[in-house]
């Protein structure tokens, strides 16, 4: 039986351009952040976007940028037409689009008018519906360009029917225009709902105005205003260069990590990114910081030359290909980890508000306020006098809870009769060591933790949790100091990993038997396990080296036999480390509050949590309505 040959036929520009909107618009957001790349490619400085029923109805941004001709305006419409690039070569590309594609895409599927007027020119206004142009009329126009996008995917019915609620599009596009208002903190940017607005102003969804001086300053008000003020307060700032790439930006403490990658923002000569290198390496500078349900916070700016970098991977332009992948996770992992240590016991403020929200009392009405400010020494001590209890009557002392640094001859904690103090004593001075950031202890409760009196405060301390991370960093530089020990297996053993997983390991074998992991090439398809990290005792080689594998495939690095090691470290020194039940001297608690001082990493244990709380007295006032 005869089949007909299927015969080739050239397809029409109105397919073509609704099959080039598939893969660059998929949804109300994705037109947004080409419109809005486009305005920023323009040189724009002010960027108003509007949208209508999450984007599905009317998406509309208004921009102060250069504008387009009325000679242009047809142009612009036609696809892989560009003022970007010139064709010769698509490796050097500084600018967000370059491939034309994305008004023409718009237009075949919705109805779409651009307004544009370029300095000296006139303004101009072209239509498109459906793929089909209007001709082009005179319009008023102060400047640069409005493109106003209406019933998206009208042309094409079957799309809607893969729309999210009106709701859940919205927060789409309000990503969008946040992640790319971090990456550009001297535009401004406002974000309208006018859904049902007939013709009003709408509802101000999000508005960041253009910051003023040093980089780094406005991007940290950038970034307050965009990810919270909490975020900029706890976030370390990023700076370092390494072959002619650069990083910067913030990144947070361990202590204010998240229960997802939400508050992960990335980006690449100003562009947007969800990059799996990216993500891998911000993940790996942290692993020793935090548990794997905990994910750090950051927003991060890798810049290199055009060259090093392909952005021409995928027409949505979310994905990029490194030349030199390792140099650039390398770079990251050891820029964070550097900012980390030099952050030394600091811990988030964060994790004070939330002890303080869960003291306050839930009262109905506002606090009671006090009419009074902190007394001075001389009135205190009348105030004093002037409470002395008088229990001569019950038959029985006066007894009241003295200090040492007061009276050295009583131990901490013991009552003694209030015959013996002096009427009128005067208060205990500040302890020795209230300046120091951890401040001097003060007593202990519960038997773990330390209360310590700073110069405008107290802090307390969880005792096993820091004395854990202490014994930890030990060993972890003693590692680093005498290596990592391996121990020989009797008989090596052989594992099967296929002919391409075993050249990868083998491509790794240097790096491998650093951690104490030796391996070599053992037939096709195989390798020889000979030695392996002593520390760990036992261990199912054939697992660890697919696990080996998995990493590499996913990140291109992997770090899984230090992740081991470092593992065991932290059940050893929790093994270790003061256990909780144990009563501390004074002078023992003081001598940990001081090694906490000098040790990176201490305001967090192993797993990511707080080993101190810092309040500040004036919140603690705050909390009996002392305001």
């Amino acid at each position: 039986m005869s089949q007909q040959r299927p015969i080739i036929r050239q397809l029409d520009d109105a397919a073509i351009n609704r099959i080039a909107a598939g893969e660059v618009v998929e949804r109300p957001a994705s037109a947004v952040k080409e419109l809005v790349e486009n305005a920023l490619d323009a040189g724009a400085r002010r960027i108003d976007v509007e949208i209508a029923d999450g984007g599905k109805t009317l998406i509309r941004v208004v921009d102060d940028g250069c504008g387009m001709s009325a000679a242009e305006l047809p142009l612009a419409l036609s696809r892989h037409a560009t003022s970007k690039i010139d064709g010769t070569d698509l490796l050097n590309i500084t600018s967000f689009g370059f491939r034309g594609e994305a008004l023409p895409s718009l237009g075949a599927v919705g109805r779409l008018s651009v307004t544009s007027r370029a300095a000296g020119e006139e303004g101009a206004c072209l239509k498109v519906n459906g793929g089909a142009l209007d001709p082009v009329r005179p319009a008023a126009h102060n400047g640069g360009t409005t493109v106003e996008l209406r019933d998206l995917f009208h042309a094409t019915p079957a799309r809607l029917k893969f729309m999210r609620t009106d709701r859940a599009e919205a927060q789409a596009v309000g990503e969008v225009l946040r992640r790319l208002a971090m990456a550009e903190p001297f535009v401004s940017f406002t974000l309208r709902d006018v859904s049902g607005a007939a013709g009003g102003a709408g509802r101000l969804s999000f508005r960041a105005d253009a910051q003023t001086g040093d980089l780094f300053d406005a991007m940290r008000a950038r970034l307050g205003r965009v990810l919270g003020q909490d975020f900029a307060e706890n976030a370390l700032r990023i700076e370092a260069e390494r072959e002619g790439i650069g990083l910067s930006g913030f990144a947070a403490l361990p202590t204010y990590s998240r229960g997802s990658a939400s508050l992960q923002h990335l980006f690449v000569n100003g562009r947007p990114v969800r990059d799996k290198l990216l993500y891998g390496a911000l993940r790996g500078a942290y692993a020793d910081f935090l548990s794997r349900d905990r994910h750090p916070a950051a927003a991060l700016f890798v810049e290199c030359p055009p060259e090093l970098v392909d952005v021409n991977v995928h027409p949505a332009k979310a994905e990029v290909r490194f030349r030199d992948p390792g140099l650039v996770r390398g770079l990251i992992v050891s820029a964070l980890r550097h900012a980390l240590a030099e952050a030394g016991h600091r811990a988030s403020t964060t994790v004070a508000h939330g002890v303080l929200g869960a003291m306050r009392p839930q009262g109905e009405g506002p606090p009671r306020a006090y009419q009074m400010d902190r007394p001075s020494a001389g009135a205190r001590q009348a105030a004093y006098a002037a409470q002395e209890p008088d229990l001569a009557g019950f038959g029985e002392q006066s007894a009241r809870v003295v200090t040492p640094e007061a009276h050295p001859e009583v131990r901490p904690g013991q009552a003694v009769a209030a015959q013996d103090i002096p009427q009128g004593a005067d208060p205990a001075p500040a302890p020795e060591g209230a300046h120091l950031p951890l401040g001097a202890a003060r007593g202990q409760v519960h038997e773990n933790y330390i209360i310590a009196q700073t110069r405008d405060g107290m802090v307390i301390v969880d005792q096993h949790a820091a004395h854990e991370r202490l014994v930890y960093e030990k060993l972890k530089g003693q590692m680093a100091r005498n290596g990592v020990a391996a121990q020989a297996l009797l008989i090596p053993e052989i594992v099967e990993i296929g002919a391409e997983g075993a050249e990868r390991l083998l491509d790794h074998a240097q790096e491998l038997s650093r951690m104490g992991l030796t391996i070599e090439p053992f037939g096709a398809g195989a390798v020889a396990v000979r030695e392996t990290p002593a520390i760990l005792g036992t261990v199912d080689a054939g697992a660890m080296l697919r696990d080996i594998l998995d990493e590499l495939d996913d990140l291109g690095d992997s770090q899984a036999v230090q992740a081991r090691i470092e593992a065991v470290l932290s059940r050893v020194a929790c093994h270790g480390s003061i256990r909780s039940g144990r009563w501390m001297r004074a002078e023992e608690m003081n001598a940990l509050l001081r090694e906490m001082e000098a040790t990176p990493h201490s305001g967090q244990c192993n797993h990511g949590r707080p080993t101190y709380v810092e309040l500040k007295l004036s919140d603690i006032e705050r909390l009996f309505g002392r305001t």
